[in-house]
């Protein structure tokens, strides 16, 4: 039989390209919930932040956020923000792409994360926001 449990986790972001490693925070969620082989379901409630995997290195953490001003500039016209003249049009853009969610298998308790492979979340907002990541944890 499947069991699905709902757990969330608060975290408070330093503001934009502030990437926070959850990794550990979601590991004991699956082992709180006493299943054994699952996939659980991390999802960011915000339309200005994304979670994806990274190497939580500072190289990385210095690259990722380059490449997304590569791809989606702050210094070029957003209709939002003229819209809500909150200057986070890139912002809204950047979440969209990343995404909002992340699918990760587990067994025997374990994450089946790659070596270097560790979950974060993306703060893409222009200032510091309070995030709430809900866990959906999906097992037997």
């Amino acid at each position: 039989m499947m069991t699905v449990i709902t757990k969330t986790i608060e975290i408070k972001s330093k503001g934009e390209n502030d990437m926070v490693d959850i990794t550990d925070q979601t590991l004991k969620a699956i082992l709180e919930s006493k299943l054994e082989n699952g996939i659980v379901t991390i999802f960011v409630s915000g339309s200005t932040a994304a979670v994806t995997t990274i190497e939580y290195e500072q190289g990385l953490r210095t690259d990722f956020p380059m490449m997304l001003n590569r791809i989606i500039p702050k210094d070029i016209e957003y209709k939002h923000d003229e819209t809500w003249h909150d200057g986070n049009g890139h912002s809204h853009v950047r979440a969209s792409l990343v995404g909002p969610s992340l699918t990760v298998p587990f067994k025997d308790k374990n994450l089946m994360l790659g070596t270097w492979q560790q979950i974060v979340v993306c703060e893409l907002d222009t200032r510091s926001r309070e995030r709430r990541i809900i866990l959906q944890i999906i097992g037997e």
